[in-house]
């Protein structure tokens, strides 16, 4: 029988934003990079445990987990390779 803990996250779908297009408010940063950020949902089928990919041209800018949703925005956590400068 399958570890029911195994297939929490089996259906989380990946996220993908524009870094040129991609707005978003910082709620945390290190060493000026964003690691911590709440943006605007436009799809309602996003849910806690998909992923936020934010891409510049081919570069990975930001890849972190949503953490939080709900009032028409999310949170996602980068807190190891993000890019993404901090404001």
């Amino acid at each position: 029988m399958p570890d029911s803990s195994s297939s929490l996250y089996s259906n989380a779908q990946t996220v993908v934003r524009d870094a040129k297009t991609f707005a978003f408010e910082t709620l945390e940063q290190d060493e000026g990079r964003a690691t911590v950020i709440r943006f605007d949902l436009d799809n309602t089928a996003i849910k806690l445990g998909d992923v936020l990919l934010v891409l510049a041209g081919a570069d990975v800018s930001f890849h972190g987990m949503i953490r939080e949703v709900g009032h028409g925005s999310a949170v996602a956590a980068d807190r190891t390779s993000s890019l993404v400068a901090g404001g």
